[in-house]
């Protein structure tokens, strides 16, 4: 048997002011794109803000439907638009804003899986890592710099090229 751990590092930030100034805008950006949020059945608001790698940024928000999975959410909105409207173009992050709940409190919400395997393709595909920043409107920040390290056992082309 042979046993192996699989660790990142994740910075954590206590307030808004101690991230870069870059990195506080991207969140600024998140925050302000997650208010226009369409949650009207589990409240749960999310903003996505990408920065690509010719400094534009493209925003996204989750949008709801009555059949749940017909919705998507924020962070592929803001992916999938930034990849339609700059392709070729490398995406250098991604911060994820969410509106705490009862539930969740000031605790950053991290991508879902679905969010985690299409953002990782990206860095795939680009051949470079897109640092992921996490926050809610108060409490601490997350950041690590890459969501590979987030999902690091991931499913990718390889498996199902016959090569």
């Amino acid at each position: 048997m042979l046993k192996r751990k699989i660790a990142f590092d994740l910075l954590i930030f206590d307030k808004l002011s101690d991230l870069s100034q870059n990195d506080q805008k991207l969140l600024k950006d998140a925050i302000a794109a997650r208010s226009n949020a369409y949650a009207p059945y589990s409240k749960f608001k999310v903003g996505a803000a990408v920065l690509l790698e010719n400094g534009e940024v493209v925003i996204g928000n989750n949008q709801e439907n009555a059949s749940y999975p017909s919705g998507l959410c924020a962070e592929r909105v803001a992916v999938f638009q930034a990849g339609a409207r700059f392709p070729g173009v490398a995406i250098t992050a991604i911060a994820i804003s969410t509106l705490p709940s009862e539930r969740i409190g000031a605790t950053p919400a991290a991508p879902c899986g679905n969010c985690r395997q299409s953002i990782v393709e990206y860095e795939q595909r680009q051949q470079s890592p897109i640092s992921i920043i996490m926050g809610s409107e108060k409490g601490q920040i997350y950041k690590c710099s890459s969501m590979g390290d987030i999902l690091p056992l991931v499913f990718d082309g390889s498996f199902l090229n016959d090569s």
